[in-house]
């Protein structure tokens, strides 16, 4: 739902808050008269894409393309480069996989081939490599009441910062100004339809049925160049809209990105009364004229404001209400798949959901009557960090791998499930034939961006480097093969090399050594020697660049005897240290730093954002695009 009041006074956000309790109200009602649909099962996906330029780079493209698109069942994402395509709800048949796959395969090219016309691609992945902190400015924002209420609702409740930090092979920890991290984020999310009866039930087992899903799906190892978890997009996403303060003592407190807290025990209206309680209404928008009036007239209520407000908790797997001509229905929603590698393979998660949850509803029934809520959540977290080499305890008792427990247990499990279903054995023996030997090959998504970076290690820029995992994503996916298939990515397959050092940001040093203003002297010293680096960084305890050390300013020390007779070497660096450095910001273009380093007559330039230190650029930097235009104009001769 994208209509929401913009600027709405508090009385407002109290009337609008009056009609979510309202429409809560009038779903307890709908509920126990029998209104929901039943009998019926269908199944839906949403597809997100990302939109990139001839350089493998987010490219803004997305009003132009929905303009060339017309509809079509395409629709905005928050970031300008997002695109999401809505499939229309197909009843659970025997093809019902084969047409959600055509129904993809003919939208998504249409979107690739509108961004074609522009200039740009389609690309299908978890997280994009090549996107830069910098793209995620305000500027890339689709220019949406939705959007903007949204940010300035999240930004006011954080302070106006939200904190990033995620520890995997490598660390991120930074901190962001608005809610545009979750344009970092594509997503493959399927719903399934369920009736009233057995609606707690079905989403109690799609929270324990995700774990082994996505650990067999993970396709976003990589944010910001650093390899993090195997879907970085978990603790990306919760943390991005995250507005939690710190407390003074141990408090319970949620996220409105999260897993829950707990099993829906009789009904699915526990999950929305949970969230209301825990939950700030943010926005305010259209609501209903008396939901009760319609249902005594024999009328079904949308329910907009109730609907508006569970569109701003954002569970992973979340309960939604919606009405179809003049019948509503329920559909758990599950939001935590990733975009990519290939339309075969998100088929293949699809089947595989699908079957796990028939599955573990014939074995066990609710799963909360044999699993802590609190091993469902480990469970889903382990998938996230590990993928595949994930580790659960499991609804049997049993601790188990997340390969043996698929391969064993719930691939055959599902397929039989799904031949029971009526699904045609052709489609579930292909389909989740492309999920057993992912599992045995261990080659994820996310496993073949880390191959193949590792394979590339040493050569080129690391720019070059994420532009060739893009390129080769690309090139792969058109070819339709599942990602257990795919030969690793070659730098060459980065194309134009020139595109990789377009901005500061795309290949400044991040590995920095600094010293503190009040450190000695003689540790300066040692790190320039020890380190072969001519000059050293000086910040202060908020890590803001305050100066420079150079061999220069070295020298100029020992020539003047550290003054007053005493030790030079006990100077402390702020004395000697060169003040208000030359600096650019990362979004700074290549030609700018060279122009000021020829004129300054300097060979190293800090890299500053908002007063903070977060790179350097040095003429040895320089060295890669010296090589390849030397390399041009030999072959030219």
């Amino acid at each position: 739902m994208q209509d929401v009041t913009t600027g709405a006074t508090p009385d407002a956000m109290r009337s609008f808050t009056r009609a979510v309790l309202r429409d809560l109200q009038a779903l307890r009602r709908i509920v126990e008269e029998g209104h929901i649909e039943e009998g019926v099962v269908r199944f839906g996906a949403e597809q997100e894409m990302f939109l990139v330029d001839d350089g493998w780079r987010p490219a803004a493209l997305s009003p132009q393309i929905l303009e060339l698109l017309e509809g079509g069942g395409f629709t905005t994402e928050i970031g300008r480069f997002n695109l999401e395509l809505n499939l229309p709800p197909l009843v659970v048949d025997s093809d019902v996989l084969s047409r959600m796959r055509s129904l993809l395969e003919a939208g998504v090219r249409r979107a690739d081939d509108a961004a074609r016309a522009l200039g740009g691609r389609v690309v299908l992945t978890g997280i994009l490599p090549t996107l830069a902190k910098s793209d995620l400015s305000l500027a890339n924002m689709t220019p949406k009441d939705r959007y903007r209420e949204l940010n300035e609702a999240f930004m006011a409740m954080a302070g106006g910062k939200v904190a990033l930090r995620i520890e995997g092979v490598d660390e991120i920890r930074i901190e962001h100004d608005s809610v545009m991290l979750e344009a970092a984020n594509t997503s493959f999310q399927i719903h399934l339809q369920v009736g009233a009866a057995e609606a707690a039930r079905m989403y109690n087992i799609a929270q324990a049925a995700i774990a082994p899903v996505l650990s067999a799906s993970v396709n976003s190892p990589f944010l910001f160049g650093k390899r993090l978890w195997a879907e970085t997009r978990i603790a990306l996403f919760q943390q991005s809209l995250d507005t939690r303060a710190p407390t003074p003592n141990v408090r319970e407190m949620s996220g409105r990105v999260d897993f829950g807290n707990s099993w829906a025990r009789e009904s699915v209206l526990e999950i929305y009364r949970e969230d209301l309680a825990r939950f700030r209404v943010i926005m305010a928008g259209e609501a209903d004229v008396d939901p009760f009036e319609k249902l005594d007239r024999g009328e079904m209520p949308m329910l907009r404001a109730l609907q508006l407000f569970n569109g701003t908790v954002y569970r992973w797997n979340r309960v939604c209400y919606g009405v179809s001509g003049d019948t509503p229905h329920l559909r758990i929603e599950c939001r935590a798949l990733p975009a990519g590698p290939t339309i075969a393979d998100e088929i293949a998660n699809c089947a595989l959901w699908l079957g796990v949850m028939r599955g573990l509803e014939r074995e066990y029934g609710d799963p909360s009557t044999c699993l802590d809520f609190e091993d469902a959540r480990a469970n889903f977290l382990a998938a996230a960090r590990y993928g595949l080499k994930a580790g659960f305890n499991w609804i049997d008792g049993s601790s188990v791998s997340a390969r043996e427990l698929l391969t064993e247990r719930l691939i055959p499990l599902a397929s039989e499930c799904l031949l029971e279903e009526g699904l045609a054995r052709s489609d579930v023996e292909d389909y989740l034939g492309i999920v057993r030997e992912r599992v045995a090959s261990a080659q994820t998504g996310a496993r073949w961006l880390v191959t193949s970076a590792t394979a590339m290690r040493g050569e080129g820029w690391r720019a070059e480097r994420l532009a060739a995992l893009v390129a080769a994503t690309v090139a792969r996916q058109e070819t339709g093969r599942p990602v257990h298939e795919w030969e690793p990515a070659r730098l060459e397959e980065a194309g134009e090399w020139r595109r990789s050092y377009l901005r500061v940001e795309q290949y400044m040093s991040t590995d920095l050594y600094t010293v503190h203003e009040d450190a000695l002297v003689d540790l300066a010293a040692f790190i320039m020697e020890s380190k072969q680096v001519r000059q050293i960084l000086v910040e202060d305890d908020a890590h803001r660049l305050v100066g420079v050390v150079s061999y220069r300013s070295l020298l100029r020390l020992l020539a003047g005897g550290g003054g007053g007779g005493g030790d030079p070497a006990a100077v402390p660096v702020r004395d000697i240290m060169e003040r208000d450095p030359i600096t650019v910001d990362p979004d700074t273009s290549t030609i700018e730093v060279i122009r000021v380093m020829r004129e300054k007559q300097i060979s190293y330039i800090p890299v500053v954002q908002d007063g903070k230190l977060v790179g350097s650029v040095s003429e040895r930097t320089f060295m890669p695009l010296a090589a390849q235009l030397l390399q041009e104009k030999l072959s030219e001769l």
